[in-house]
């Protein structure tokens, strides 16, 4: 529940703070290099100081104390007051309303919303700040709900056929799309750059906090990495302790699949892919995958590296409670029918 503290503004806890973000603008006044880190989605970044300029006052406030460290803070802030003002003012639009906040919840979210007070705008704090806010979606995320992981062999089209369960109106999540990175060592071409894993769990709260819990809900079977991101041990617990539906096609289609999404890639771009898991193909099989991809024969290149995946996803699936997994057989299934399937097979266990 809100907390009136003037007549101006307001602070709330996490839970409120982000249903309000649905429907205010939302202002994140700390650093540059903090916002870039993670934010809460949709939030705009109007820092009250530089990355440079809060080094210095934290520098004061160490060895000269709180007094000392706000003379310094107003010397920075005075005379940007009137620029940071006239932003938050477009910001908040005709209903003159901000929910705001910086790291604690302390002075630097007081003193913005003060300013914004100065001209006309009723401001919402976040109690706590945005520590506060990531301790809350991270403990959101062990909640009790039907997920099901879609898994299966690499080119088994597992992502397409979530967006089909979508199409479908199906609750799911796309890990992968939101890592930008498909999950191999392919799986960052053609996409644009990864966040870093903090904010990879801001964007997946806020896709999971628009779910219903009683309602069955898709997601990708993934390992603690999607490339450069790293999943909190949260959201990797549900992956781990949910039912898999694993699909099992044969490798030809998945061979025939696989040319068709990374065929297109520049010669340069595959040599780089298969060079990352040159450890774990071994130097023959590297040799011999390099120079597939010279000679323009991109499908031995592709059945050489399933050959790879195909053993390790099948050890880390043996790994799973094998109750807890169902393997489908997909070969000469299309993505609508496979997808069809899964919907059957996942509503006949949750009977």
């Amino acid at each position: 529940m809100l907390k009136q503290l003037d007549r101006e503004n307001q602070i709330t806890d996490a839970a409120s703070f982000i249903e309000l973000a649905a429907d205010l603008p939302v202002v994140d006044v700390r650093t540059p290099s903090e916002y870039r880190r993670g934010h809460i989605p949709g939030a705009v970044n109007l820092p009250i100081f530089s990355d440079e300029q809060r080094a210095v006052v934290g520098t004061d406030y160490k060895k000269r104390g709180r007094v000392e460290a706000i003379l310094r803070g107003l010397d920075f802030v005075g005379p940007e007051m009137r620029s940071i003002l006239s932003s938050a003012l477009k910001i908040a639009g005709p209903r003159k309303h901000i929910a705001l906040y910086c790291w604690r919840g302390g002075m630097r979210s007081e003193n913005m919303a003060w300013l914004f007070r100065l001209g006309g705008i009723r401001t919402t704090l976040l109690r706590g700040g945005y520590k506060n806010y990531r301790n809350y979606i991270l403990n959101a995320m062990e909640a009790d709900r039907k997920v099901v992981i879609i898994g299966g062999y690499t080119g088994s089209g597992k992502t397409k056929i979530l967006h089909i369960l979508k199409e479908m109106g199906e609750q799911v999540i796309d890990l992968e799309d939101i890592a930008s990175h498909r999950g191999s060592a392919f799986g960052s071409l053609g996409m644009p750059d990864q966040p870093t894993s903090e904010h990879f769990a801001n964007m997946v709260f806020s896709e999971l906090n628009y779910t219903t819990p009683s309602a069955t809900l898709f997601m990708e079977d993934e390992s603690r990495n999607i490339g450069s991101v790293f999943m909190p041990d949260e959201l990797y617990n549900v992956i781990r302790r949910s039912p898999v539906i694993a699909l099992m096609p044969d490798s030809a289609s998945r061979t025939g699949f696989l040319m068709e999404e990374y065929g297109k890639f520049e010669p340069r771009l595959l040599r780089e892919s298969v060079l990352r898991i040159s450890k774990r193909l071994g130097g023959d099989r590297t040799r011999e995958a390099l120079e597939a991809i010279d000679a323009g024969n991109i499908k031995r290149a592709v059945e050489i590296a399933l050959e790879y995946y195909d053993k390790a996803y099948l050890f880390g699936l043996s790994k799973r409670n094998q109750d807890e997994v169902i393997k489908l057989d997909t070969s000469g299934k299309s993505f609508i029918d496979s997808a069809r399937l899964i919907v059957k097979t996942a509503g006949e266990r949750q009977k």
